[in-house]
């Protein structure tokens, strides 16, 4: 059995949630921790994903790879990605087209994709998942991605979680996500008219408001309008560079010509960003920054707010357009719910109130909505879980066009399926007339309204079976079109269609008396399905041969990664058993070991230790074992004499207490007895009573 879960994918750390114990709970990681960095690391022997990764990205920055949502999908010449290399301090490259990274592993330089990137983590998402729930499958998922994606993006996200080992179920909006996780668990939802609640998540990277209409067991998303380009890592580039221009004329250095140093510094204004949404004042301190250099400073929250004044300007742009799209007014909106990080920011709080012009809500939890909200989807699409009954729809924000070869039977060569602003997921049916093989197409309808890289061209399906009627003239043909619940567009059927005539009962009234009137049909037409037609896609996912590339040098590097942490572990329990035995061996396990054995274990700890710290310092996994064992071979009898010496104690201390218990209990046991014949002794004999006569 599969458990569901869902995840929410955000840029700077991710979250898990899974469908369980009658209710969602949130995956902690190895560390404890309810959200895990987003960042792959990688180094001479294995990789380093999530909290390992950010331990050592300091150290390790070259080859620490983040922005893992922002870059996944993306062409290697796609505009946005000149605005992440100021945030990503690996090397951005072109890999066959695709937007990825250089990074030097396993001591060679070597180049990754973003789908490879973004699936080496989701295998990380899995595997501490997996460590959570035991006794259980984990493949269906569902992933929440920026509302901003693009068909590429989201199949790009698909692959990327097949090529991790998972199943990805449904793609879904983040904030529809957190949508669905307040509808599903409210219950004081209307049946009749709708409950209007805005959304508004201002995450690390990016800001999204969406609009929803909620009835009892439904919703529907009625306008989103986002910024791609706002969150908090904005906040953060605006703190370190206000130091960072204090450093140069304080100290004479410009750490931003270092990478590490403003590494540290913007380390060290998330930090001050968290101190001054709660507190009115904060220090800015960092030991040996660059040169050797110890800096200080400090920032009041007006003064944070002074420098943040041109992102609080961009703020109420989105609300406006979400509203405007919703086709609702402020005052229709009965709740602004508030989730992200970044809303704890208090001017950006004050900013949304004051655009919106009424307070705001706090129901959900601002950091892990959005995964629970992903993991109750997961869940509904689970055959083997009972939930309670929801239906959701999201929003069309691009209209999509679909083209085909004309004929002169066909009145028109192309057709807006999809409009924009429409809901789905969505099903239309169209009828073409055809009497051979062709191709269907499709593309956003005006490239003009897309994001700058974003591929205006869709995907392509030949559909082939294709032959005239039997008359000679063009087939019927009917193709199923889907913009599916996973935001992406699909040919669902294609099929020769024809018209055929069919006797159909006609209803007669029986008056009462008479006798049974005889059934009287009436032949009406039909369309019915006369052959399937075969339907290839082309799109702008992975092709399967290189999908399954993929998936093999996944699987490699996962089993390096395991063999890596194995060697480790043996590595570090033999230089445990060896501080451990040498330090017994003189003190309580003396007595049970002859001087012989004494002097050729002591003999053969120090080998072994000179050995591992120098020669076996890179050894392998059955090198280790080795060396444990031999060392074990005298160490453990020895240890093993002194246990059973401690056992045989312990066993008499335990019989020692059990006679000593039964001499107890005798001892009550004759006092009680003794106590009881001493009060019989003191008790008067019965006299006779003569009765006087009556």
């Amino acid at each position: 059995m599969s458990i569901p879960f869902g995840v929410d994918f955000g840029n700077f750390h991710s979250v898990i949630g899974v469908a369980r114990n009658r209710g969602i709970d949130i995956i902690v990681n190895e560390v404890s921790n309810r959200t895990t960095p987003s960042l792959v690391g990688f180094g001479p022997k294995s990789r380093s994903i999530g909290e390992a990764a950010k331990s050592q990205e300091i150290s390790n920055l070259k080859n620490t790879v983040g922005s893992l949502k922002r870059t996944l999908g993306l062409k290697s010449d796609d505009p946005n990605l000149e605005t992440e290399k100021r945030y990503i301090s690996s090397e951005l490259v072109n890999v066959d087209g695709n937007a990825g990274a250089k990074v030097r592993y396993q001591g060679k330089q070597t180049e990754f994709t973003s789908i490879q990137l973004a699936a080496m983590y989701f295998n990380k998402i899995k595997q501490t998942t997996q460590h959570e729930v035991k006794g259980g499958n984990i493949s269906d998922v569902v992933i929440a991605v920026p509302t901003w994606y693009s068909d590429s993006q989201r199949r790009a996200t698909a692959d990327a979680a097949v090529i991790a080992g998972l199943n990805p179920v449904r793609i879904v909006n983040d904030v529809t996500a957190a949508a669905v996780g307040y509808g599903v668990f409210k219950t004081d939802l209307p049946e009749d008219k709708p409950k209007i609640v805005a959304f508004v998540d201002i995450g690390h990277s990016d800001y999204t408001v969406s609009i929803g209409a909620f009835k009892k067991g439904e919703l529907k998303i009625l306008g989103t309008s986002y910024d791609r380009n706002f969150g908090g890592r904005d906040v953060d580039y605006h703190i370190a560079n206000h130091f960072a221009e204090q450093f140069v004329t304080k100290y004479k250095m410009d750490v931003r010509t270092n990478p590490k140093a403003f590494s540290r510094v913007l380390t060290q204004a998330e930090k001050l960003k968290k101190i001054l949404s709660a507190n009115t004042s904060a220090p800015f301190n960092i030991e040996s920054v660059m040169n050797d250099t110890d800096v200080s400073g400090s920032m009041t929250r007006d003064e944070l707010e002074e420098y943040l004044t041109p992102l609080i300007a961009k703020i109420p742009k989105p609300i406006e357009e979400a509203i405007k799209i919703a086709n609702v007014s402020k005052e229709d909106i009965d709740s602004i719910e508030i989730i992200g990080g970044s809303t704890r920011i208090p001017c950006f709080k004050n900013a949304i109130q004051e655009t919106f012009g009424k307070s705001l809500s706090f129901t959900l939890n601002q950091d892990e909505a959005i995964a629970r909200g992903a993991a109750f989807i997961c869940a509904i699409h689970s055959p083997t879980l009972r939930v309670r009954p929801f239906k959701f729809e999201d929003l069309n924000l691009h209209s999509v066009t679909f083209s085909w070869p004309p004929n002169e039977a066909d009145e028109e060569s192309e057709l807006e399926v999809f409009p924009q602003y429409g809901s789905y997921p969505s099903t239309k049916l169209i009828t073409l007339y055809k009497s051979e093989d062709f191709d269907l197409e499709a593309r956003y309808t005006n490239p003009e309204t897309l994001e700058k890289g974003v591929n205006p061209w869709v995907g392509k399906w030949t559909i082939k079976g294709v032959v005239p009627d039997s008359t000679g003239a063009p087939s019927v043909v009917k193709i199923k079109l889907r913009h599916d619940p996973s935001g992406l567009y699909v040919v669902s059927d294609a099929y020769i269609s024809e018209e055929i005539e069919v006797e159909e009962p006609v209803p007669v009234e029986k008056k009462e008396g008479e006798e049974e009137p005889e059934p009287q049909y009436k032949i009406v037409k039909k369309w019915v399905k006369k052959a399937d037609l075969k339907v290839i896609h082309a799109h702008l996912g992975l092709d399967d041969a290189l999908k399954s590339s993929f998936i093999e040098k996944e699987n490699q590097m996962a089993v390096d990664d395991k063999l890596v942490a194995d060697t480790e572990e043996k590595k570090n329990a033999l230089e445990e058993y060896i501080y451990d035995i040498r330090g017994k061996i003189d003190d309580e396990y003396s007595a049970f070991a002859s001087d012989a054995e004494k002097q050729k274990l002591h003999k053969l700890l120090d080998a072994a230790e000179e050995w591992l710290y120098n020669d076996g310092e890179d050894a392998s996994k059955g090198q280790y074992v080795a060396k444990y064992e031999e060392l074990a071979s005298i160490g453990n009898l020895i240890k093993g004499r002194y246990q059973s010496k401690i056992e045989e104690e312990r066993q008499a201390k335990l019989a020692k207490q059990e006679a000593e218990a039964h001499r107890k209990m005798a001892e009550k046991l004759n006092a009680a007895k003794a106590a009881r014949e001493e009060a019989a002794k003191q008790t008067p004999a019965s006299e006779d009573v003569e009765l006087p006569d009556a």
